[in-house]
């Protein structure tokens, strides 16, 4: 019976360290954010901390992808291209929020190969969450039958990352919209165009 309890215990302890470090993430952004600070906002000590992290950077990954993984909610809309635009369209007010944009900054970073996988699943995760549009979609003979939800998804939510950590390009509602009609209509010219 106490291994049941000790076993809480050290959850709860994990959840208040993971939630403080993304109020920490969220005060004072990745570079800024620091043990210290989590350990004053959850009442852990430091060295509990490092003892179950080992590095500033492994914590902040870890409460990143846990804080992280309900975000971005699956969308009904109605429509195949509503859907798909409410997707972009939250991934840019999610990226744009102190925490979506300490993600970003974290996935940068040679976080520990402990948390390799840890960022495959919540990826892995997030896009199985979402492929219920892409499934809908299907259903509605809006996209074809051999559509792959994790292709389209990724080809939504990659320009978006990519110009954020890349190129600096902006990313507005003119980016959702040209994203998500590339995606419906493809690039290639009407035959008649060709």
């Amino acid at each position: 019976m106490t291994s049941g309890v000790s076993h809480r215990r050290g959850e709860h302890v994990r959840q208040t360290v993971l939630a403080s470090a993304l109020e920490e993430l969220a005060a004072n952004g990745f570079h800024g954010a620091t043990i210290a600070g989590v350990a004053g906002r959850s009442g852990v000590h430091e060295t509990t901390i490092y003892r179950r992290w080992l590095t500033r950077e492994n914590l902040f990954v870890a409460a990143l992808l846990e804080g992280s993984a309900d975000a971005i909610p699956a969308p009904d809309t109605g429509s195949t291209r509503g859907d798909l635009l409410a997707i972009v369209r939250e991934v840019l007010g999610y990226v744009g929020s102190p925490t979506g944009t300490a993600l970003l900054r974290a996935a940068l970073l040679p976080a520990d190969d402990t948390y390799a996988d840890a960022r495959k699943e919540f990826w892995t995760q997030r896009l199985d969450a979402l492929s219920p549009v892409v499934q809908r979609g299907v259903e509605r003979g809006d996209l074809r039958a051999d559509t792959d939800a994790r292709v389209l998804l990724e080809m939504l939510i990659a320009p978006i990352h990519g110009r954020l950590l890349l190129t600096g390009e902006p990313v507005d509602d003119d980016l959702a919209e040209r994203l998500v009609e590339l995606a419906l209509n493809g690039a290639a010219a009407p035959p008649g165009q060709r």
